[in-house]
């Protein structure tokens, strides 16, 4: 078997630097290429791949890629590269010795398309008081994941794997297509559902992917990161994000893995379902009582939740005279092949 991994990067030679020595020391038991895609970057990045080239212990490759976007760097990675299985990460990522070893038992074990597994922090600065121990909405924020220890599905009862620690049979592409770049970060944005569509068109299409608990990475969490307003913002997009989703195939607004969204259909006010509109207000309720109860962790999990939220209704209000999908159940063979066109934003979303 040969294997690629593909990190894209941007303006991270200092942390890619670091990467690329935790994933010479990893074990290799397939033929194996890497390729580092940069996103446009003005930093040393170049530099920096072509030096550790010189004493990497497999191939190292350096390709440039100039439309903004950590999926447009993806999907020019995918295309590049000639393994049987694709890994992705990241450049903040650190790798465990046995991280591929896993990866590749599981394909062969449970005969899938795709893989991912733990991610767990690494601490760039000290961890606020205000971040929950486990679990909350904070996790998405900084790419944590961690659904226990045992082996369980992903798409039923659990969200997809992280972009950081991911690995894909190469024909499920053929069949599924690749990531839509619209749903994912671009400068001005904190957009955040490339990951997630893509992951929903490959369900449809019958494409099967399992967490493996063993195949961990560690995640650097940058002490710039560890500030309430990059949590807010994080959120505030991921609502947008979500809502974007939700008129493109009409997945659930905060669980769009469920394949029979109990509210779908529901009545819309201002183009936002009124269950979230009733969620909205028994949320601000117990914001208010925990941070009155001292309970910090809880309260800022209750403001992140309010913050998804404005983000949901500044999206669907823009989009509130534009159809939405009828739901999954209708949408899974129509969203199988590739992306659906995404409409521009009809307001100036920068925050």
């Amino acid at each position: 078997m040969h294997a690629s991994i593909i990190i894209a990067t941007a303006n991270r030679a200092a942390d890619l630097h670091d990467t690329l020595a935790s994933l010479a020391a990893i074990r290799r038991p397939c033929d194996l290429e890497l390729l580092v895609v940069d996103n446009r970057s003005t930093d040393e990045t170049r530099q920096v791949v072509e030096s550790a080239a010189r004493w990497y212990p497999f191939p190292l490759r350096y390709l440039f890629e100039a439309e903004e976007g950590k999926y447009a760097a993806l999907n020019s990675g995918i295309r590049a590269t000639t393994g049987e299985v694709i890994a992705a990460t990241d450049d903040d990522a650190r790798f465990e010795a046995d991280w591929l070893e896993r990866a590749l038992a599981g394909f062969d074990k449970h005969q899938c398309e795709f893989v991912g597994g733990r991610v767990l922090p690494l601490w760039g600065g000290e961890k606020p008081v205000w971040l929950a121990e486990r679990g909350g909405l904070h996790a998405k924020v900084i790419a944590l994941l961690d659904h226990g220890t045992s082996v369980r599905e992903f798409g039923c009862g659990i969200s997809w794997p992280l972009g950081v620690n991911v690995a894909y049979r190469r024909d499920v592409f053929e069949r599924v297509g690749l990531f839509d770049n619209r749903l994912g970060r671009k400068s001005g944005t904190l957009r955040n559902q490339a990951q997630r569509e893509w992951h929903l068109r490959a369900r449809a299409s019958g494409a099967r992917g399992f967490y493996l608990p063993d195949m961990v990475v560690h995640h650097l969490v940058v002490a710039e990161r560890l500030q309430k307003q990059y949590f807010r913002r994080w959120l505030y997009w991921h609502g947008i994000s979500r809502a974007l989703l939700f008129k493109q195939g009409g997945f659930d607004l905060e669980e769009p893995e469920l394949q029979h969204p109990p509210h779908a259909g529901a009545r819309r006010v201002g183009g936002v379902p009124v269950h979230l509109l009733a969620k909205a207000g028994h949320t601000a309720a117990a914001l208010a009582w925990h941070a009155a109860q001292g309970h910090v962790a809880t309260a800022f999990d209750y403001e992140l939740w309010l913050c998804f939220f404005a983000g949901v209704v500044r999206q669907r209000w823009a989009d509130r005279h534009l159809p939405v999908a009828d739901g999954p159940a209708t949408s899974r063979t129509a969203a199988a092949v590739s992306p659906a066109p995404l409409a521009e934003d009809r307001v100036d979303l920068a925050t």
